[in-house]
């Protein structure tokens, strides 16, 4: 495990294999951390190593990672993490894989910083279905850890911050509109329960160079297979 550092951010994160650089975004929500790889269906870090340099980390103030908390903490600010860690191992451009909330991280990269993504595999994205409130009380638990660590935090600003990440729609970080222009090629791996709509899912797949697969998790070994395929299918130039 490695530290990156920039002022008061303190990120973890972990180098495996040798290949075209692919950054993950795990699952987890608020915790999004490297351990969630190892309890779904299939671990991207272990099934893409051989081909791929996997670049993964824990999402500030979760897992090992730590930075300050405010009210003007939005997607913008991870994203601006993300960026910081690929100009840290002078990646120019990357592959990336988000699970979960890594779906919303993985859209906001796309809009902020388009010439750094070359592909995008979307596993089962959050997103806005009649499930606003589910959102809501999943920050919330986080926030009371954050509490805990750090007294001085105070209700209102991250009532502000929960706001400023679950008060838009569609996948949050980005809208139904934005997703629909994207132009880069996009894996998507279906959802389908209350954090993960099926909705969602198929809408991501409409857009332009967007391929969804339905029934990914039953069948580790061809998932890791069609992720691979895709990601050569879309090299990275030299």
């Amino acid at each position: 495990m490695s530290i990156f550092e920039s002022g008061n951010l303190k990120l973890h994160y972990q180098v495996t294999g040798e290949g075209p650089p692919l950054l993950l975004f795990a699952p987890g929500g608020m915790r999004s951390a490297i351990p969630f790889w190892t309890q779904g269906s299939w671990n991207p870090i272990a099934a893409l190593a051989d081909d791929f340099t996997v670049i993964a980390m824990d999402q500030r103030n979760a897992g090992s990672s730590s930075a300050p908390i405010s009210a003007t903490d939005s997607w913008d600010t991870y994203t601006a993490d993300h960026l910081a860690l690929l100009d840290h191992l002078e990646i120019p451009v990357c592959h990336i894989l988000g699970g979960c909330i890594g779906g919303a991280f993985a859209f906001n990269l796309i809009k902020q910083a388009p010439d750094r993504v070359r592909s995008a595999v979307i596993q089962q994205s959050i997103g806005l279905d009649n499930n606003r409130q589910a959102f809501y009380d999943m920050f919330d638990g986080w926030a009371v850890d954050q509490k805990a660590n750090n007294p001085e935090l105070t209700d209102q600003s991250l009532d502000q911050f929960r706001s400023n990440l679950y008060d838009s729609d569609f996948v949050f970080s980005a809208t139904a509109t934005e997703v629909a222009a994207c132009q880069h090629p996009l894996l998507v791996l279906m959802g389908q329960d209350l954090y993960h709509p099926e909705t969602i899912s198929r809408q991501i797949a409409e857009a332009p160079q967007a391929t969804l697969i339905e029934s990914w998790k039953e069948d580790p070994v061809f998932t890791q297979h069609r992720v691979r395929a895709f990601l050569q299918q879309n090299p990275i130039p030299s």
